[in-house]
């Protein structure tokens, strides 16, 4: 069972690495002339156009594949989904409420990746619960968050919160298929089932595919390879040896880093609740890390298992997904 623990300093550069790709995301779309939704299909169908090749590039590759388990298809599938629903559910939520409201909404991924830690026997520390809860605060400062009343706002409410549960979801998914499948088998796997579910998606509500600009067609490139390849694979990559909620609480790094991009892109000058909220995000996951080293250290996990009944040692995932051999 996954316990929160503290992220290796290899784990450490990965996040900020992964955290400055999907920075790039917000800064990106505006520039971008396409729908929404149209962009998160494209983006993970081109990320799953780069990945797939490499997974069938060598026959350790093509045989890792072949040799999944069901219960590894299930959960490579089951993420891909997630991860489709994620966007499918919170782009919309765009048009029915406030920007501030739905980015507020969707950053309590962090809260739902812990209770999803504590329904699968896992204890959450007060240390962890008061760094997810900060962290989480800063999100909410820094959006400026305003909760309208009316129906049409309230449904956009409901979108965005769909949509951090789904977030939080796939994340934990993402970490158990991490187990046992590399990087590279389980990202080709999960971006073409999003893409798949997007792309229906995007047909149902007659959603524009194509007929774009230059100029939106690089943007399109430039999220593949930013948000994308350099964003959530790398996070993949991470869940094999991190926790999935210090990925969730790492995940709001998005926040500042968007602000910070959009600052120097666009000359958009920080609010006042900028610093503050920045401090309050970088304090929560401060605070979320310092909860796993205590834990270490003191041989009880942050997120560590409740007393349950003797289970089997769980499968670690293949040697060669470990850092120093990690297919990318």
């Amino acid at each position: 069972m996954t316990v929160l623990h503290r992220p290796r300093p290899i784990d450490m550069v990965l996040l900020v690495i992964a955290v400055t790709g999907v920075s790039t995301s917000a800064p990106v779309i505006r520039e971008a002339a396409a729908p929404a939704l149209a962009l998160a299909m494209w983006r993970n169908l081109l990320g799953a156009a780069v990945v797939v090749p490499v997974a069938l590039s060598t026959r350790r590759r093509r045989d890792a594949l072949r040799a999944m388990s069901s219960r590894d298809r299930r959960l490579a599938v089951a993420a891909g989904a997630l991860l489709g629903l994620h966007f499918a559910l919170w782009i919309p939520s765009l048009s029915y409420t406030s920007v501030a409201s739905s980015v507020a909404l969707v950053a309590t991924q962090p809260v739902w990746s812990a209770l999803i830690a504590h329904l699968r026997g896992e204890n959450v520390s007060r240390g962890a619960w008061t760094g997810i809860l900060v962290a989480v605060a800063g999100a909410f400062v820094l959006s400026g968050f305003d909760l309208s009343l009316s129906r049409r706002a309230l449904g956009g409410d409901a979108l965005a919160l769909l949509g951090a549960i789904c977030a939080a979801a796939y994340v934990a998914v993402g970490a158990q298929a991490r187990q046992t499948l590399s990087t590279t088998s389980y990202t080709a796997v999960c971006y073409s089932v999003a893409a798949a579910g997007l792309f229906v998606a995007c047909l149902v509500g007659d959603v524009q595919l194509s007929g774009f600009s230059a100029r939106t067609w690089w943007c399109i490139v430039a999220l593949t390879v930013g948000a994308q390849l350099l964003g959530h694979s790398i996070f993949n990559r991470v869940l094999a040896t991190t926790s999935a909620t210090v990925v969730s609480v790492s995940i709001l790094g998005e926040a500042i880093g968007g602000t910070v991009l959009a600052w120097i892109w666009f000359s958009e000058a920080p609010s006042r609740g900028f610093w503050p909220a920045a401090a309050l995000i970088f304090t929560g996951v401060v605070l979320v890390v310092r909860a796993g080293r205590t834990a270490e250290g003191a041989g009880a996990g942050a997120l560590a298992p409740r007393s349950l009944p003797p289970s089997p040692t769980p499968i670690r995932a293949p040697a060669d997904d470990r850092p120093a051999k990690e297919e990318q």
